[in-house]
Formats: C-alpha cells, sequence, structure tokens
C-alpha cells in the first residue's frame, strides 16, 4: 500500500473555487513557493477539470488532490482523473478504505480523538484535525499524547502564519491552508506574496 510521505513544507494549497483555466499558472505560483500538496475542493464547479489540469502541468513531486470528498463514487471520480489524493471534512470508513483500494492517499477529518482513531483503524494515511478554530494547540497536544507518533496530525481551519509554531510545538505535523492563502478572485501576484510569507513562515517554525 502506498504511504504518505509528508515533503519537506508540509502544507497543503486548498484551492477552493479553483477555475480549471487558473489551474496551471496558480500551481506554477506555488509549486515555485515550495508547496508540494494542492487540492482543490469538490464542492465548487470545475473542481475536477481544474485538479486534472495541474497534475497533468506540476512536476512528479507534487502530489495534487481532491478535498471535500463525502463518498466512494467521488474517491472513483478522483482516481479516474488522476488526482493523488482524497481530502474529506469527515470521517467516513467507506471512503477511507475506497481510497485506499484505489491507490491514492487518505486524509480524512476528525474533530475528537474517536474519530482519528476510527480513521486510524480504517486505513488513513493522515489525519485532518477540522475545523483547527475549535482544535486549539492544548487539543492537539492531547491527541498526540494517545495517537501512534507516526500517524500525520495535519490542523485546518483558520490557519495563519502566525498559528504554525503552537501547533507544532503540540504535536502537529503539517497544516491545511484555505483563506488565509487562497481565494478564487486573488490576484495572481498577491497569491504569489501570500505562499511566500507560508512558506517563510514554515522555515522560521520548523527551527524554532
Amino acid at each position: 500500500m502506498k504511504e504518505l510521505m509528508l515533503p519537506a513544507m508540509p502544507l497543503v494549497a486548498i484551492l477552493r473555487g479553483l477555475q480549471p483555466e487558473r489551474a496551471t499558472e496558480v500551481g506554477d505560483i506555488l509549486y515555485q513557493a515550495g508547496f508540494r500538496l494542492l487540492e482543490v475542493p469538490l464542492n465548487r464547479p470545475g473542481a475536477l477539470a481544474a485538479m486534472q489540469a495541474m497534475r497533468r502541468h506540476l512536476p512528479a513531486d507534487a502530489l495534487v488532490g481532491a478535498g471535500t470528498v463525502l463518498s466512494v463514487e467521488q474517491a472513483n471520480a478522483v482516481a479516474e482523473a488522476g488526482g493523488q489524493l482524497v481530502i474529506s471534512p469527515d470521517c467516513n470508513p467507506l471512503v477511507i478504505a475506497r481510497t485506499r483500494e484505489l491507490g491514492l492517499l487518505s486524509i480524512p477529518g476528525a474533530a475528537t480523538p474517536s474519530e482519528a482513531f476510527a480513521a486510524l483503524r480504517a486505513g488513513a494515511h493522515a489525519v485532518k484535525a477540522f475545523p483547527a478554530e475549535g482544535l486549539p494547540p492544548e487539543v492537539i497536544k492531547a491527541w498526540r499524547t494517545v495517537l501512534p507518533p507516526e500517524l500525520p496530525i495535519l490542523p485546518v481551519g483558520g490557519i495563519t502564519p502566525e498559528r504554525l509554531i503552537p501547533y507544532l510545538r503540540a504535536g502537529a505535523n503539517g497544516f491545511g491552508l484555505g483563506g488565509a492563502l487562497y481565494q478564487p478572485d486573488l490576484a495572481l501576484p498577491e497569491l504569489a506574496e501570500r505562499a511566500a510569507v507560508f512558506a517563510a513562515a514554515w522555515r522560521a517554525a520548523a527551527q524554532a
């Protein structure tokens, strides 16, 4: 079975609302900034086409996939479109199992230790701690005392550059970045600037 090897900068760019015609240029900007994990949530039109365009365009070391995957049928569609990541806001054992059968990487959401353990038993490669606004570093620290140390925990929701260090010290392994990084109407130079700020924050946090 494929396993998740987190890249040197384990920040997932959540590209909600990305349109297919902008996918390659947005992907280029993020890749140049050091991003190797890119997610296009399925709850906006054109998501699969945008994901597919990025996967075909970016170098092989980029992992491109879909978010808000809520069903086995959607996991199948991600695989058919060439995606590599299946990311969900919930913990659905059927989706996790099918993702692994397809040879893709499974990152389901969890908001409690029980959900995190259920995800682990179902075969998840990592756990998305969501929503992070309700899961402060103190909670992640408590999770880390009971979850296997090899299971990556990625807080998602309201993550800003300033919040990286507290979560890393609590035991987080990476992050999902939403509106603080990308918005559909964001100008490309602004995206490049935000990506650079997050990359610099990650480097500083990793050395702290």
